[in-house]
């Protein structure tokens, strides 16, 4: 089982690169990576709202999609590099993911202590690399960042 800081630093560095790519092509820095509780990666993928027009396009959205039919997601970890918003936090609680590895949360708290308070196991990194990524674009972007999250 992955339960280590070093098995989960290295799962972040996978969803850390998704949100660069994401940035490259003109998008907000966010990426997600599921893995299975032993740490083999199953998906990875980046919020792509802006690229594709489509407002459903999170990280961890992307991340889900691109695992295809599971059996069970019970024994899965989504890692992410910001606190899942409540969409997404919803699609963990959906399908039952039971870890979820946060770069950090200082940005954006999302829907952590409805996962924590829902049995979900989360474990909030506090990854300075994730945090000023985003802060970045933010200042950069702050009405694309508002539409993201809802805001106006």
């Amino acid at each position: 089982m992955a339960t280590d800081a070093h098995d989960y630093e290295r799962m972040l560095a996978v969803a850390l690169e998704e949100a660069r790519y994401g940035r490259l092509e003109g998008g907000i820095p966010i990426g997600a990576a599921l893995f299975t509780n032993a740490g083999q990666l199953v998906s990875r993928g980046h919020n792509r709202r802006v690229q594709q027009g489509d407002p459903s396009m999170h990280g961890e959205t992307d991340a889900f999609r691109r695992a295809g039919r599971q059996r069970s997601y019970r024994n899965m970890v989504m890692v992410t590099t910001l606190a899942p918003c409540w969409y997404c936090s919803g699609l963990v609680r959906q399908f039952r993911i039971g870890t979820v590895v946060v770069g950090e949360s200082r940005t954006f708290a999302g829907g952590l202590d409805w996962l924590r308070e829902n049995g979900v196991e989360v474990i909030d990194l506090d990854n300075r690399e994730c945090r000023e990524l985003l802060e970045g674009y933010i200042a950069e972007h702050p009405e694309i960042w508002n539409e993201d999250i809802g805001e106006e």
